[in-house]
């Protein structure tokens, strides 16, 4: 089997819930074991959707521990190692690849601004510290650099590079990759609301903040696709459209966190700087929720 084999349809980027200030582990794991019922194919625990800006390393590190003990195997866990600190990132992918976490998401160093040369020798340094696959984060809207497919290109020639999880928002992107280091060079969108037509272009999957709240409509749509059933993916996008825009009208973590507690599932609590949605956002996704069938 090749190394991306299983990094394939609606992985959810979790959210970390938060009880009275600390790790809420109860709902966590909850959370977790409810995604796996209702379809989801992966896990990303501590991205920036999980908080990892404003988590102790101890409380990151507990994150991956509890989703890799609770996903037990079932689905791949792909775990947040990124930082723009090249050590930083280094011990955290060590400490997820002992944990048993199935890959890792690393990100474009934020903030400092590294050359395209400084990138490769960033993600060269975690590749060459650990033994498992390395998923590149290419963000540009909050990283402030975007990786270059001929810099991205060079990476994949390393053990451990096997893939991009794409939030540049550019559509061509996914044909340009594809061209430049073929059909096994995993792409996940990292877009919710393009993610159906990023799948159109050649991506395997999307590492999704609305599968927090709707992880099987999430996956059903994934698995039509990757069928080449786009129809059936074209219904279900319908009914997720108001979701997607509704999730991100304030910072997305938050917004996937009202909905959970409207199902239930979390508290709403987030850190700071970060604040839980205003009241007309928290019924724009009500709404949206009522739209695609998730409550009455």
């Amino acid at each position: 089997m090749a190394p991306g084999a299983n990094f394939r349809g609606s992985f959810t980027a979790l959210v970390t819930p938060f009880k009275n200030g600390a790790l809420d582990e109860a709902a966590f794991r909850g959370l977790v074991s409810w995604q796996i019922e209702q379809g989801s194919h992966g896990l990303v625990p501590v991205g920036t959707t999980g908080e990892s800006p404003t988590l102790s390393h101890d409380e990151h590190n507990r994150v991956v521990e509890m989703c890799v003990e609770e996903a037990r195997g079932r689905i791949p866990v792909i775990a947040g190692a990124g930082s723009n600190s090249t050590r930083e990132a280094i011990d955290l992918a060590r400490h997820a690849e002992k944990a048993g976490a199935d890959a890792v998401l690393v990100v474009t160093p934020y903030y400092n601004k590294p050359t395209q040369e400084g990138m490769y020798h960033h993600f060269k340094a975690v590749n060459d510290a650990i033994g498992i696959p390395i998923i590149i984060y290419n963000i540009p809207p909050r990283s402030v650099v975007d990786m270059s497919v001929e810099t991205m290109t060079r990476l994949f020639e390393l053990k451990n590079i096997i893939g991009v999880k794409d939030a540049t928002a550019n559509l061509g992107r996914v044909s340009q990759q594809r061209h430049a280091m073929g059909a096994d060079f995993i792409q996940l969108s990292g877009e919710d609301m393009t993610a159906l037509a990023y799948m159109a272009a050649g991506g395997h999957g999307c590492i999704s903040v609305v599968a927090n709240v709707a992880p099987k409509l999430c996956a059903d749509l994934m698995c039509a696709v990757l069928k080449g059933d786009y129809a059936t993916g074209l219904q279900i996008q319908d009914r997720l459209v108001p979701l997607h825009d509704a999730i991100f009208r304030e910072p997305g973590l938050a917004g996937a966190k009202h909905g959970l507690k409207l199902l239930g599932r979390v508290e709403e609590e987030v850190r700071l700087p970060l604040m839980p949605v205003t009241p007309p956002t928290g019924q724009v996704i009500r709404d949206a929720m009522v739209h695609a069938g998730l409550l009455n």
